[in-house]
């Protein structure tokens, strides 16, 4: 039980910090600080753990492969759903689609499985990071833009850590330095980002924001833990797959909806209610797979 609390104190502590400090009225540049966790924190954090890598190339390639895999079958879940409740694809799918691997999943694999698990999540975070700036603002807007997936910093991190990777160079100790103090940031800014987040999101048509959120969180861990069982995945690599599929809709399909004008505030009300219902079963979820 200690050893659960451990885990899941830091992750409500953090995001408690971001939800309290916009209700108390204090200023929080969300936008700003997006932006620096998206376009500095995060491709510093993927490219230092990567090159740093003390996982298999083998176990990480698995889990970029199941990160796909899963994206997929959440789409074709997604589309079944969507098109029994007749509603829009280009407003629903993607929170039905994309969840909050970044902000809450990074988090929570690390301090449940530590290095490894944090190594882990990165892989799949990457692989459905990538998807999410590509399949998803294709969704979005109607058009697949490839201009906007080469103005992604985590895609260039990405490909510079493969690239180190696969011929052997050695990455000199300075960028390395500077890379893992700038993506040290990454993750506590995530999660009090995603408190703050949740503080400034409203509620819109509850009934069918709640069935869309369970829908994501259940449709998430069923193909988790059908992935784990498929690749015989065991242990932290199990772990971190069920994990990450089971995380709650991403704030990014708020901002995209935002941007596009597709309903915003009924995927904000998905993204609120399917984070608040992924707190909750949080220590049920990690006391089943630890």
């Amino acid at each position: 039980m200690g050893d659960l609390f451990a885990i899941i104190a830091p992750v409500f502590i953090c995001t408690a910090l971001g939800w309290v400090w916009v209700r108390a009225g204090r200023s929080y540049d969300r936008e700003l600080i997006t932006v620096l966790i998206a376009d500095i924190g995060a491709p510093c954090l993927v490219f230092s753990r990567l090159v740093a890598l003390q996982v298999e190339p083998e176990a990480m390639a698995e889990m970029a492969v199941a990160a796909g895999i899963s994206v997929g079958a959440f789409a074709l879940a997604g589309i079944a759903i969507l098109r029994l409740a007749r509603l829009p694809l280009n407003t629903f799918l993607c929170p039905l689609v994309f969840g909050n691997q970044g902000n809450m999943g990074l988090p929570v694999c690390l301090f449940a499985f530590g290095e490894e698990g944090l190594a882990l999540a990165i892989a799949y975070f990457s692989v459905t990071a990538t998807l999410q700036f590509t399949a998803g603002i294709a969704i979005w807007s109607g058009r697949l833009s490839l201009r906007e997936l080469a103005r992604t910093p985590l895609i260039h991190a990405v490909v510079l850590a493969v690239a180190v990777l696969a011929s052997g160079t050695t990455v000199p100790a300075w960028i390395w330095n500077t890379t893992e103090i700038l993506g040290g940031f990454a993750i506590p800014l995530m999660l009090v980002t995603l408190g703050a987040s949740l503080a400034e999101l409203r509620v819109a048509r509850i009934g069918r924001s709640v069935v869309l959120a369970c829908c994501r969180l259940g449709i998430g861990f069923g193909v988790g833990m059908a992935l784990a069982a498929l690749l015989d995945l065991s242990g932290v690599a199990r772990g971190v797959l069920v994990l990450q599929c089971s995380m709650p809709a991403a704030v990014f399909n708020y901002l995209f909806a935002q941007r596009y004008a597709r309903a915003p505030e009924e995927v904000a009300s998905i993204v609120v209610v399917s984070t608040l219902l992924a707190f909750a079963g949080l220590p049920f979820l990690l006391g089943f797979l630890m």
